[in-house]
C-alpha cells in the first residue's frame, strides 16, 4: 500500500513538472518570438524604448508660474468657477472606474499574433502608452502646482492625470501579453521634455483629446461593424475610453472660452492653424508608416485617417479661430505627397549608406516636404469659431 502511494506521488509531481515544463517552454517560445521581431530590451521582458523623433510622441513640461497666474482668480477674473466646478464633479464620478478590467483573453489573443502583425502591435501599444503616461506627467505635475492658486482646476488636472495613468497602465500591461513591457519609471527620468509656452500646451493637449477621441471611437465603431477584424480585446473598451478624452478636451475648450486674447485675432488665427496642422500631418505620416497595423484591422488606412482628421476639424471649428480648409480637393492631396516623400526618407535612412551619404540623399525629400508643408500652411483657412466677443466674452454657442 504504501509502495502505491509513493508510486502516486511520484507520478503526480511529474505530471506537475510536466505541466510547468509545458508552460515554460510556451512562455519561452512566445519569448522567443518577441526577440526575433528586433525589439532591444533593458532587461528581461522589458522593452527599450523606441528613438525620439519628430514624429514620436513626446514629454511636455511648461512654464508653471505663467499657468498659476492663468488660472488665478484674481488675475483673471473671467474664470467660469460655476462651470469648473461642475466638471470637476464630472470628473470625480469617475465613469470608467470599473471598466478597464482585464480578463482572460487578452493573453490568448495576444498568443496568436503572430510574426509581423505582432510586431505592428507592440509598435502601437507602445506609442499610444508613452502618449498616455505624457498626458499622465503633466496633469500630475500641473494638479501639484496650482493647489493653492485654484485649488478646483488643481483638482481637474489630478483627475485627468488618473485617467491617463488608468489608460498608459492597461496599455502597458496590454504590452506585456506579448511578452514586452516598458520601464515608466525609467522614462520619467530619462526622456527629453519639450517645453510649451501655456497657451501652446491648451491648443496641442485640446487637440490631441479630440483626435484621440475619434482616433479610438472611430476603430470601435469598424469592429463592431467587422468583428472578424477584432484581433485583440482592448479595442473592445474603446468605446467608454474615448469619453474619458472627449471629456478631457472639453476641459480645455472651457479654458480658451475665459481667454479671449486665444481664440480672438490675427496671431491665434496663425498658431490654430499651426497647431492643427502639427497634429494631422503627424498623425497622417506616422500612420501611413504603419498601414499594415490598420490594414490588420481591416481598415483602409488612408481612409481612416481622413474621417478622423475631418471629423477632428469639425469639432475644433467650434472653438479655434481658424482651422485648415481638410475638405478642400488640394488638402489630402498635397498630404499624400508628403506620405511619398516621408516614404522615401525612410527608405534612405534604411539603407547601408554612410551616414554623411544619407544625409546628402536625404536632404531634396526633406526640402520637398518643408515646401510642401508650408504650402498645405498657406492654403485659405476656414474662419471660425463661434466666440462672441461683443456680446459676452466668457460665453460660447454651440
Amino acid at each position: 500500500m504504501m509502495k502505491a502511494n509513493n508510486q502516486l506521488a511520484r507520478a503526480s509531481v511529474q505530471g506537475r513538472a510536466a505541466r510547468v515544463s509545458a508552460r515554460r517552454a510556451v512562455v519561452v517560445r512566445a519569448a522567443a518570438a518577441s526577440d526575433d521581431l528586433g525589439f532591444k530590451t533593458m532587461r528581461n521582458g522589458i522593452k527599450e524604448a523606441s528613438a525620439e523623433s519628430l514624429l514620436t510622441p513626446r514629454f511636455y513640461t511648461t512654464d508653471f508660474d505663467e499657468m498659476e497666474q492663468l488660472f488665478s482668480q484674481q488675475i483673471n477674473p473671467n474664470l467660469d468657477m460655476a462651470e469648473l466646478e461642475a466638471m470637476c464633479t464630472e470628473f470625480k464620478n469617475d465613469y470608467n472606474q470599473r471598466h478597464f478590467v482585464r480578463n482572460e483573453t487578452f493573453k490568448k489573443a495576444a498568443e496568436g499574433i503572430t510574426g509581423e502583425t505582432r510586431k505592428i502591435f507592440i509598435e502601437f501599444l507602445e506609442r499610444s502608452c508613452t502618449a498616455e503616461f505624457s498626458g499622465f506627467l503633466l496633469y500630475k505635475e500641473l494638479g501639484r502646482r496650482l493647489k493653492s492658486t485654484n485649488p478646483v482646476v488643481a483638482e481637474i488636472f489630478t483627475l485627468m492625470s488618473r485617467d491617463e495613468a488608468r489608460h498608459a497602465g492597461f496599455l502597458n500591461k496590454a504590452m506585456s501579453d506579448f511578452n514586452l513591457a516598458l520601464d515608466l519609471g525609467f522614462l520619467t527620468k530619462n526622456r527629453k521634455y519639450t517645453f510649451f509656452k501655456p497657451k501652446f500646451i491648451i491648443y496641442a493637449t485640446y487637440l490631441s483629446e479630440k483626435i484621440g477621441y475619434w482616433r479610438y471611437i472611430s476603430i470601435y465603431r469598424h469592429l463592431q461593424r467587422n468583428p472578424d477584424n477584432q484581433l485583440y480585446p482592448l479595442f473592445e473598451y474603446f468605446e467608454n475610453w474615448c469619453q474619458d478624452e472627449n471629456r478631457h478636451g472639453d476641459f480645455f475648450t472651457a479654458i480658451l472660452k475665459v481667454r479671449p486674447e486665444f481664440v480672438n485675432d490675427w496671431v491665434a488665427k496663425l498658431w490654430s492653424r499651426f497647431f492643427c496642422l502639427s497634429v494631422y500631418i503627424t498623425m497622417y505620416l506616422n500612420d501611413h508608416q504603419r498601414s499594415a497595423f490598420y490594414e490588420s484591422l481591416g481598415l483602409n488606412t488612408t481612409q481612416f485617417n481622413q474621417h478622423v482628421i475631418i471629423e477632428t476639424n469639425k469639432t475644433t471649428e467650434r472653438i479655434f479661430p481658424a482651422v485648415p480648409d481638410v475638405e478642400h480637393p488640394e488638402f489630402f492631396t498635397k498630404m499624400d505627397e508628403l506620405v511619398k516623400l516621408n516614404n522615401k526618407v525612410i527608405e534612405i535612412g534604411n539603407s547601408d549608406m554612410p551616414a554623411p551619404l544619407k544625409a546628402l540623399a536625404r536632404a531634396p525629400y526633406v526640402e520637398r516636404m518643408i515646401a510642401g508643408i508650408f504650402q498645405i500652411f498657406i492654403m485659405k483657412p476656414i474662419d471660425c469659431g463661434s466666440f462672441d466677443l461683443e456680446a459676452n466674452q466668457t460665453q460660447l454657442s454651440y
